[in-house]
C-alpha cells in the first residue's frame, strides 16, 4: 500500500468515527469518487501528493497532501463552513493510525475554502490535510 493510500483509509475512518462529523454528513456520503456526489451534504476524499521531506538519506519520509472536497446543496457557505469546521476538529484529535508499514508522525489541516459553485445552488469547500509519514522498515 502506499502512503497516500494509508492516509486516506485512515482519514476516512477517522471521519466516519468522529460524531460530530457524521451529524453533519452521513458516513455512506463520506466516500472516494471521481465526480460530483449525488447526495448532500458529501465528502469526497480526493487527490494526494506524497512529497519527500529531503531531511533522511533513507528517503523514508514523506509529507502527503490530501484533500477532502466538502459538497451541501445550498445557497450559502454557512453548511459547508460547519462541515470543514468539523473535518479540522476531527484532524486535531490526533496522529493517525496507519496500519503495517507507515508511522504517522504529525497530522494537520493546512487549508480550508468554502466557495459557491456557479450553478447558484451548491456550496464546495475544499480542505488540505497534511501528514507527515514514516515508512518502516518491512
Amino acid at each position: 500500500m502506499s502512503a497516500e493510500l494509508a492516509v486516506q483509509v485512515a482519514l476516512r475512518a477517522r471521519l466516519i468515527g468522529t460524531p460530530a462529523v457524521v451529524a453533519l454528513v452521513p458516513a455512506a456520503a463520506i466516500l472516494d469518487t471521481g465526480q460530483r456526489p449525488a447526495l448532500f451534504p458529501a465528502i469526497i476524499l480526493g487527490e494526494s501528493q506524497a512529497v519527500d521531506e529531503g531531511d533522511s538519506i533513507a528517503r523514508d519520509r514523506l509529507r502527503v497532501y490530501h484533500t477532502a472536497h466538502v459538497w451541501t446543496r445550498e445557497t450559502s457557505l454557512q453548511g459547508v463552513k460547519r462541515i470543514c469546521g468539523a473535518i479540522r476538529a476531527a484532524v486535531a484529535v490526533g496522529r493517525l493510525d496507519l496500519g503495517p508499514g507507515f508511522h504517522c508522525a504529525d497530522l494537520r489541516v493546512s487549508s480550508m475554502r468554502q466557495m459557491r459553485d456557479p450553478d447558484g445552488e451548491t456550496s464546495h469547500g475544499v480542505v488540505t490535510i497534511e501528514a507527515l509519514v514514516k515508512e518502516l522498515a518491512p
